[in-house]
């Protein structure tokens, strides 16, 4: 597929690309190096460069709303922007785990975590005061697999 081909069939070809082909696309259309991400969100990225490239991108005033919006839902917290929505726990759920012989019970709060009627900003806090060592919380308590990231 070249830049001049019809847009819904350069989006078409990209389910039937090779992955090189795929990057070799993505560095021509971002000159930049592609991330180290699947296929999945390769393609999708690339349809929307694509079209975005084609058609135009979102309008100022698009952006600044979006971006209001994000603020209004994080407070402008940088550090709470990059965080998936559904990466934490719903407020209230109960996450229990066994250490020694002793049943441990935190729950997730709208800010944070609590755990023995005290306030933690992080799991990895409440997993070290546990243990005495240093832990990833997530995994600690069973909601991130250690192996998965390998």
């Amino acid at each position: 597929m070249t830049t001049h081909d019809p847009i819904p069939a350069r989006l078409a070809a990209l389910k039937t690309a090779t992955t090189p082909d795929l990057k070799a696309q993505w560095r021509n259309l971002f000159d930049s190096e592609p991330p180290p991400f699947n296929r999945r969100y390769l393609e999708s990225r690339l349809a929307y460069r694509i079209q975005e490239l084609a058609y135009g991108g979102l309008k100022p005033e698009t952006i600044r709303r979006l971006e209001r919006l994000g603020e209004d839902l994080d407070g402008g917290d940088r550090k709470k922007s990059q965080m998936r929505a559904d990466a934490m726990p719903i407020a209230g759920t109960r996450l229990i785990r066994e250490w020694q012989g002793v049943e441990h019970v935190v729950t997730v709060t709208a800010d944070g975590f609590e755990w023995q009627r005290r306030p933690y900003k992080s799991l990895s806090a409440i997993a070290r005061a546990i243990t005495g060592t240093r832990w990833n919380g997530w995994v600690f308590f069973g909601l991130k697999n250690r192996r998965a990231r390998t």
